[in-house]
């Protein structure tokens, strides 16, 4: 069958049939669409009537007579009810058009036309449905031909692109969108028309006419077949999505914000340097919110300037020229190492603004965006420069407690997004952040200095000198977060050119531990001028260790030259906050250069370590008793002679002690360390320090290193006097000729003088055998020594009096006196300076009406 329509045309659809009448109006031709339709073939429908074939027999009788009209020349349209021959026969109803005609020798004839009425029913159904989902539809609806023209839009599409519906036929993508995105849509339906794979959420921008905001939509496009299942277009439903990406992109906006506030409180802080805080805060911020930032500090935030408030940093406080001297801490760049141009600071001869480089010290104009931000406090936005290459900038103050600490400016390239209000919200956020922590930085920084000016006040300045001792030491703090601690060690001139060594650490770091490292140095140093036995120092060193974390109210102990023991008070104060008790370790030795002899006691401290020439280095054997402000124990005495040329070392735990290693590892390393004692002091110190793993920064660590001298023989005078008067005069001629053989000329009537007077109090106040022994090194000490135990006290002799006039001449003409408790009594000594080649300065009239 030849067709000029191809197949899948209307007819295909409509199911039009035709058959003819002949004059005796029986059926004279049948199609084969007439079969189809009937189910009746040619050969048993032709010379049959149609009436009486087709039609219910109730209908027959006025079939007839329309057959009659038509035969007579009547044409007629009509709806005529059918049924299919058999015994199940299908009712139908069917749209006739009959046309009269003529056979070839004149006589009347007719030419049906039928149309199946349930099919058309059918298709206008289809067809009203498909203009009202077309029509009505809330989506823009379009059919593009297979030359990807529109064949066909809706009202709702030409309501965005203007005009009425018919004004798109024939139009290209194109027409509707930029060149990139036009490119992409018609590959995209290329793909669709050829591989007939739909295609969902096709995401496309645009702007619709007259609108200069961008619009996004969303399109789904799949192929349209014809009823013989050829490609005859690609039909595409695009939705308007510019709200849902506004949310979609507020919400990411929202999680990015959060995001970086979350990796902000995780990043900006970590340490207590500003600078450093500083770039931490850039760390966050570029490329994640920006793409360049700068921040600005005051430059007397950075270098310590104890300003009063509003000069510098507080709000509506400016210079009248401008701003206060800022100095660039830190800068990051995520498109390029050169410095933004909106941070206006100075012009160049051609008037174009420089930035300031990074440490650069500067300050903005009075009336420029950065100084303004910094008066108010506010955030302000900087225009960008037309030559470069920033689109906007924020200019944040970094406010802390109502001080503004500095200015950080973010900056956006051209072609990224505008900052929007969410933005300027998240950039005070941040800035403020990293306020709090530079200003924590800053108040760290202020007390950390006055704590290490408080630390490096109370140890000994320089290179201690003692006599018999060759002494080194080394003090060194813990790293920028623990440099104030409580370790501490302390050289002690005593009574008889003996040397008191001492050596202690605190528990815990801190300013709170240098205090209290501060205050147990002093009673160290109050009981050491006591000239107590070490134990004993120990023992007030405790009480006093006990009452520093009280808050009761002290009352001064007698015999301890001011030394505060804590009240019952204080001690229930302690025992209400045990969090307030201060514990502390210590090591006190006294070294006698005379004997060599030393004399050790130990509070919870780590050993002594002596090295004696040729021999291992050996850890002393010293009870180490309990802590300082424990309590409740005595503390118990070692007495050492030590050889001459030996070596002993005091030191604390940050030597010896690590995470990564016992303690035991470490005092033997220590004493690995020690195997070349000969070497210079100095040099055995940096050999330990160097030698030893001591994981510097995790605890303080002082060392102190004495070697054993001794005073020689020739240098020490000593005899035994009995207790008879003559004994006076003995004692003046041993001494005079003791000082002549020392070469000491200058010394002697001063000295006969002042032995003269001691030995006089002890035969009149003291008891038993009298000792005099004379001390040559770094000056001339007199000790004279009895067996009494009552005290001499100096007083003021009355204008009537002979005598008590003795004390005052001894403080007169000594540079120094005083006098100790002995195991068996008591020693009265003086002190005086070696000549130094100069004549002794005379006496004024006063100090000497002073003796009456």
């Amino acid at each position: 069958m030849w067709q000029n329509s191809p197949p899948g045309s209307i007819y295909d659809y409509i199911r039009v049939a035709s058959f003819s009448i002949g004059p005796d109006g029986l059926i004279e031709q049948w199609s084969r669409r007439a079969a189809g339709l009937f189910g009746i073939a040619a050969h048993e429908a032709v010379g049959r009537d149609p009436v009486e074939t087709f039609m219910p027999a109730e209908l027959r009788t006025g079939g007839h007579r329309r057959v009659g009209e038509i035969l007579d020349g009547k044409e007629w349209t009509g709806l005529v009810p059918f049924r299919m021959p058999g015994e199940n026969a299908v009712h139908g109803l069917a749209e006739v058009y009959v046309m009269p005609s003529e056979t070839e020798s004149g006589e009347p004839a007719a030419l049906c036309i039928v149309v199946d009425v349930r099919v058309l029913r059918r298709i206008e159904t289809d067809l009203a449905a498909s203009q009202a989902i077309f029509g009505q539809s809330p989506f823009g609806f379009v059919l593009f031909g297979t030359d990807f023209t529109v064949v066909r839009a809706n009202q709702r599409f030409a309501t965005v692109f203007g005009g009425q519906a018919d004004d798109h036929r024939g139009r290209t993508v194109d027409d509707y969108l930029a060149r990139p995105e036009a490119e992409r849509l018609t590959t995209t339906l290329r793909r669709v028309l050829e591989t007939g794979d739909s295609v969902t959420d096709l995401q496309l921008v645009g702007t619709a006419p007259g609108d200069s905001e961008s619009r996004h939509w969303s399109m789904n496009l799949y192929r349209v077949h014809s009823g013989a299942g050829r490609p005859i277009g690609i039909a595409g439903l695009a939705t308007d999505v510019t709200r849902r990406h506004i949310a979609a992109r507020e919400a990411a906006s929202a999680r990015r914000n959060l995001a970086l506030l979350n990796e902000a409180g995780a990043r900006i802080g970590n340490s207590l340097d500003l600078e450093t805080t500083a770039r931490e805060l850039l760390g966050v911020a570029v490329p994640g919110f920006c793409d360049l930032a700068s921040v600005d500090l005051y430059q007397g935030l950075l270098t310590g300037d104890e300003a009063p408030p509003g000069s510098w940093g507080s709000l509506h406080h400016e210079s009248v020229g401008g701003s206060a001297e800022l100095r660039r801490v830190a800068f990051a760049s995520a498109v390029s190492d050169a410095l933004p141009a909106t941070a206006p600071v100075s012009a160049s001869t051609d008037g174009v603004i420089n930035p300031p480089i990074l440490g650069a010290v500067h300050r903005y104009p009075f009336n420029s965006p950065c100084s303004i931000a910094l008066r108010t406090g506010r955030v302000e936005d900087v225009p960008g420069d037309d030559r470069g290459f920033v689109q906007s900038t924020l200019a944040v103050p970094m406010v802390a407690h109502d001080t503004v600490v500095g200015l950080v400016q973010f900056s956006r390239t051209k072609g990224s997004e505008p900052f929007g209000e969410r933005d300027r919200a998240l950039a005070t956020e941040l800035a403020a952040r990293a306020a709090v922590c530079i200003d924590n930085a800053r108040l760290y920084r202020r007390e950390h200095e006055r704590a290490l000016i408080l630390q490096r006040s109370l140890l000994p300045p320089g290179d201690p000198e003692a006599a018999g001792l060759d002494i080194a030491c080394r003090y060194l703090p813990g790293n920028t977060a623990t440099e104030v601690g409580g370790d501490w060690f302390d050289v002690i001139e005593l009574p008889g050119h003996r040397t008191a060594l001492v050596v202690g650490d605190v528990m815990g770091r801190g300013l709170r531990a240098a205090v209290a490292m501060g205050e147990l140095r002093t009673a160290v140093r109050t009981l050491a001028l006591l000239d107590l036995e070490p134990a004993e120092v120990l023992s007030a060193l405790d009480e006093v260790a006990r009452g520093l974390g009280t808050s009761g109210v002290s009352t001064p102990s007698e015999g301890l030259g001011g030394a505060q023991w804590p009240s019952r008070a204080s001690h229930k104060a302690r025992d209400a906050d045990l969090s307030e008790v201060y514990l502390a370790t210590c090591v006190y030795a006294v070294y006698d250069p005379v004997t060599r002899r030393c004399t050790f006691a130990n509070a919870g401290h780590l050993p002594p370590v002596v090295v004696e020439p040729g021999e291992p280095a050996l850890l002393l054997d010293v009870p180490p008793g309990m802590p300082l402000g424990v309590g409740g124990e005595p503390f118990e005495e070692v007495e050492v002679e030590l050889k001459e040329g030996a070596l002993l070392a005091l030191y604390t735990d940050g030597l010896v002690e690590s995470r990564d290693h016992p303690l035991d590892e470490g005092l033997q390393a220590l004493r690995n360390a020690l195997i070349e004692p000969e070497l210079p002091l100095e040099d055995v110190c940096d050999h330990v320090l160097t030698t030893l793993d001591t994981r510097h920064g995790e605890d303080d660590i002082a060392l102190l290193m004495a070697r054993i001298q001794g005073l020689p023989i020739d240098a020490v005078g000593d005899w035994r006097l009995p207790r008879e008067p003559r004994s006076v005069g003995r004692a003046r001629e041993l001494a005079r000729r003791q000082l002549l053989a020392w070469e000491l000329d200058d010394l002697v009537d001063t000295t006969e003088l002042l032995v003269s007077e001691l030995v006089t109090n002890a035969l009149r106040y003291g008891e038993g055998e009298i000792r005099l022994r004379l001390l040559r090194d770094r000056t001339l000490v007199c000790e004279v020594w009895d067996a009494g135990l009552v005290q001499p006290r100096r007083r003021r002799a009355r204008d009537t009096d002979e005598g008590g006039r003795g004390l005052q001449l001894v403080g007169l003409l000594s540079a120094a006196w005083g006098s100790r408790r002995t195991p068996r009594g008591k020693t009265v000594w003086f002190e005086l300076p070696l000549p130094d080649g100069e004549p002794a300065a005379e006496r004024t009239v006063e100090q000497l009406l002073s003796m009456f």
